[in-house]
């Protein structure tokens, strides 16, 4: 922005002040939408050329266009349901409101009230009786407003994008759509929804590194959670039998299209169930979220068009080992080899042997991954990857736990519950001892307690929002689905 525009805006904003108007406006009451306004008058039957001086409407938006014919003047002003032309004529508004009209730049919020027609070339226009600023714009919008084009600076000036690119607005109005769908679903199913803690002394249930905050009062060292599974199990142990939530995670770890800090997790426990629950409550809810967005089973994702009608293919994850790594997930040394092979690390930072379930693991996300592109469940994980799950019973070296795949990327996860404080207390001690993932190296004694009190036999699931939000609306970057993604400062590498 150039200080010769700032000044002319400046400029621009005394003037109206000294006609008498505020540039910042003040309630405007009995606004319609431009959306509901176009609906209506299409209802009118209006002809090419006529004004109905009896369907008097109030719009209000931003200016978007601006196209100067001598003593007339047409706008075009974008609210959240999108454009409307605004035709002002000195004839109609008057000596003071042409003043005032000239002082209108591409950005300024302002509020019309006029009569509907339609121009001589079929534009359903409000043609303006009067105008109020509302909202003065002291920097200029896009040069195009075709968009804002610079990615980075979309994901910083969100609050430009949103109004300069309307397909923004429509990813943003669909994500408030999926989340409603899905609690719509838990509450058809029976689920209570609830709220447990952001800030916790312990965390834990998940593999993840956390943030770390400080308590001042109490002086007690807190962590923001990664995941809110520990604190919904204890609501059943508590009789809460089925229970959801949707709200924040937070895990201290890199910044991809895939992967935000902070983001949006439905998570939900549900007593007398077991995995194959999960699978149908997935499903269930991507078929709500479907109905909810309209266009069917059949989605277009970047270039691959994927179905999610139910019900989803299940694969084991060692069948799928064997399939893309061609390896035995039992045969330690060949993984090894084969993860080497891949640039994948085999030992600690000190040099210690990694747990072979989790260089396996590692190698699976580098083999396999990448071709689960059709919505599916993989099934069956190692036992050392998920200290909080129930083992198979004919094989323990295996998980009761699925994850949800598509395009390529994790949709969900979720177990047949461990409910055994005995047996939970065993793996979450092998995990402080150093055996299986770092960042899991935690015991929460509290929750052990919880356990010794008794906990129904459960099924548990989480299942990310924003990444539903991108498979559905066709969005390549988790940061295209957050409306504020987290961005490295200006000037930092």
């Amino acid at each position: 922005m150039t200080d010769q525009y700032y000044e002319d805006r400046l400029s621009k904003l005394s003037r109206l002040a000294a006609l008498g108007h505020d540039p910042y406006g003040r309630r405007f009451e009995g606004v319609r939408a431009n959306g509901e306004v176009r609906h209506h008058a299409e209802r009118l039957g209006l002809e090419p050329g006529q004004i109905d001086d009896s369907a008097v409407v109030r719009v209000a938006g931003r200016i978007v266009l601006r196209r100067e014919m001598g003593k007339l003047t047409f706008l075009a002003i974008r609210d959240s349901t999108g454009d409307m032309q605004i035709g002002i004529s000195k004839s109609r508004v008057g000596e003071a409101g042409w003043a005032a009209a000239e002082c209108f730049d591409l950005g300024d919020i302002i509020g019309i009230d006029g009569p509907l027609g339609r121009t001589k070339t079929n534009e359903i226009t409000v043609w303006a009786r009067s105008t109020t600023m509302l909202g003065k714009s002291l920097r200029p919008p896009p040069e195009k407003w075709h968009g804002l084009q610079d990615v980075d600076l979309r994901y910083r000036e969100r609050y430009v994008d949103l109004f300069a690119n309307p397909e923004v607005m429509q990813v943003f109005k669909a994500r408030s759509r999926v989340i409603d769908a899905v609690r719509d679903y838990f509450r058809g199913e029976g689920f209570l929804e609830v709220e447990t803690p952001m800030l916790q002394p312990i965390y834990g249930g998940a593999a993840a590194r956390p943030f770390v905050t400080h308590h001042n009062s109490l002086d007690l060292d807190l962590y923001l959670r990664i995941s809110p599974e520990l604190y919904l199990k204890r609501l059943l142990v508590g009789g809460m039998e089925r229970v959801f939530e949707i709200n924040r995670n937070f895990r201290n770890e890199g910044i991809s299209t895939l992967h935000n800090p902070e983001f949006t997790m439905m998570e939900c426990y549900q007593a007398y169930a077991d995995l194959t629950d999960m699978m149908r409550h997935v499903e269930g809810l991507t078929s709500k979220c479907i109905e909810v967005m309209g266009g069917g089973f059949k989605r277009r994702f970047k270039q691959i068009e994927l179905e999610f009608a139910p019900p989803w293919p299940r694969r084991t994850y060692i069948e799928l080992l064997r399939q893309h790594a061609g390896l035995d997930l039992k045969d330690s040394a060949a993984v090894a080899d084969k993860a080497r092979a891949h640039n994948i690390a085999t030992k600690t930072a000190d040099g210690a042997d990694l747990d072979p379930a989790i260089v396996a693991n590692r190698l699976f996300e580098a083999t396999v991954e990448p071709h689960l592109v059709q919505p599916q469940f993989v099934t069956e994980y190692p036992a050392a990857l998920c200290p909080l799950t129930r083992r198979k019973e004919d094989d323990p070296a295996l998980a009761l736990r699925f994850e949800a795949f598509a395009a390529g990327m994790e949709l969900g996860n979720a177990y047949t519950e461990l409910n055994d404080p005995a047996v939970q207390r065993q793996t979450l001690s092998a995990q402080v001892k150093g055996e299986g993932d770092e960042t899991m190296r935690v015991m929460d004694a509290d929750f052990l307690r919880a356990l010794e009190y008794g906990m129904p036999p459960a099924g548990g699931l989480g299942v990310g929002m924003d990444r539903l939000v991108m498979l559905l609306t066709n969005s390549a970057s988790i940061r295209d689905v957050i409306l504020f993604p987290l961005q490295r400062p200006h000037g930092k590498d």
